[in-house]
């Protein structure tokens, strides 16, 4: 819901002490978006497991944005 959506960025906001961080829903149902200056960083997924509520924060790193090897 929005409201889940404003509550999770604000703790990942909070919690990684990044304002540029929000949360974007593309598609109703489908998993949500997290952005950083308005690169996409991970996929939000929300899981209710008998009426207990948690959000996992996917992230992949791609090889070639890595900084070369020292």
């Amino acid at each position: 819901t929005a409201n889940e959506i404003a509550r999770v960025q604000s703790y990942l906001r909070r919690a990684l002490a990044n304002e540029r961080i929000a949360i974007i829903r593309q598609t109703p149902g489908a998993p949500v978006e997290m952005t950083i200056a308005g690169e996409q960083f991970g996929v939000l997924y929300r899981d209710d497991d008998e009426g207990e509520v948690s959000f996992s924060l996917v992230i992949s790193i791609l090889e070639e944005d890595l900084p070369p090897v020292a």
